[in-house]
């Protein structure tokens, strides 16, 4: 057994254990990832063949673990504690002070045994966009979504805002903004910030109404944001899943009340 770095190559590999296990993942991610952060994303190797992999990424002072899954026959090994440990160490070294991640039911007690403590739930919402309406493209600098942005975490993600917004249609009210990616044959909401209700609604009204109609619309929320919650009910959204928001480290400055969605399905916030 080795510790090596996750290669691009990998990429394939990780994508068929994670639809194995029900995961929502994209091939763009990884791109992102492993160019901002690569000390961070690792493998585990056994007799020539990876079987776990976890990946991070830092912004300002701030990191986030994702990706983190062993290979089912090769559980119980502690691969996985493993991984997350030198993934964490990388991060602080680097001068991280609070380090997060979503957990399921199951990865739960590791990361608490890590010293993770629960700061929020997250919600999956699945919904279907409208489509008909014909937007002109807002012209928006992924540096005018900074403060709106830091007002939800606390933390300038400036890398993660400009990856995003480079592949999806960013939409920008006084008081938010809405990104909408590709994601699979759908398409995902997020980051999604907003200083209330009133003006989430309007961005979420013309998201929809810009993408194909039909298409399926994924979105994390944060559970604490029950703002967020009415809106997309409202909209015909319904719930399909959840996970567990937890961090180590310095207390963030974390607003779940202007967070209405969720960077990425997992992998960077």
């Amino acid at each position: 057994m080795k510790i090596r770095p996750f290669y691009p190559d990998d990429v394939p590999l990780f994508l068929a254990l994670a639809a194995a296990e029900g995961w929502s993942s994209d091939p763009w991610e990884f791109a992102f990832i492993l160019e901002s952060f690569p000390r961070g994303c690792l493998a585990v190797e056994e007799n020539g063949r990876p079987v776990a992999f976890v990946t991070a990424i830092r912004y300002g002072a701030s990191g986030w673990i994702g990706n983190l899954i062993v290979a089912e026959e090769y559980r119980g090994r502690g691969y996985g504690t493993l991984l997350m440990g030198r993934a964490m160490g990388e991060l602080l070294d680097s001068g991280v002070r609070t380090v997060w991640l979503t957990a399921s039911a199951q990865g739960r007690p590791l990361y608490e045994k890590m010293g993770f403590r629960e700061m929020d739930g997250v919600v999956r919402w699945r919904g279907t966009a409208t489509g008909g309406a014909h937007w002109h493209d807002d012209l928006v600098a992924p540096d005018e979504l900074v403060a709106l942005d830091r007002a939800g975490w606390g933390d300038d993600r400036r890398c993660v805002l400009s990856a995003v917004a480079a592949r999806g249609i960013v939409l920008r009210e006084n008081g938010g903004f809405l990104v909408t990616q590709p994601c699979g044959s759908g398409f995902q909401l997020g980051p999604w910030a907003a200083e209330g209700r009133g003006v989430a609604g309007e961005l979420l009204g013309r998201a929809l109404s810009r993408l194909q109609g039909g298409a399926q619309v994924l979105l994390d929320v944060p559970a604490r944001n029950s703002a967020a919650a009415s809106v997309l009910a409202h909209a015909g959204f319904a719930a399909c899943g959840r996970t567990v928001l937890m961090c180590v480290g310095d207390e963030p400055a974390y607003k779940p009340e202007k967070i209405f969605a969720l960077a990425t399905l997992g992998s960077v916030g």
